[in-house]
């Protein structure tokens, strides 16, 4: 199955059969096995998770807290009992439903 050969510069081992790849590879030509999820799928998937959580935990400010953002969760947390956050968590997954996933993975995920 595997290879005895060294990977080079721009290659890998599949994680799944052991056979030396090319990095860009998304599928390994010997076993078939996906590598890596298509690109955008992430932020995809985390823009609809955080949405939901602030529909549904939002006045808690759990959604801040999921994507990072600790000290606006804090304040959510903190001033939960006003019910502005339940207001501004509304707001928030309505944004994070209508942006695209580009801006979102910006904004949100890199850094």
């Amino acid at each position: 199955m595997s290879t005895s050969r060294s990977p080079g510069p721009d290659e890998q081992y599949c994680s799944s059969c052991g056979e030396v790849i090319k990095q860009a590879a998304e599928i390994c030509p010997e076993c078939g096995v996906r590598l890596r999820d298509p690109p955008g799928r992430a932020a995809s998937d985390k823009k609809l998770i955080a949405a939901l959580l602030a529909l549904v935990f939002g006045v808690f400010g759990i959604h801040k807290f999921y994507l990072g953002q600790r000290a606006q969760g804090g304040l959510y947390l903190l001033f939960f009992w006003t019910l502005i956050p339940a207001l501004l968590a509304l707001i928030d997954a309505a944004r994070y439903l209508l942006m695209d996933d580009e801006t979102f993975e910006e904004r949100y995920l890199s850094g």
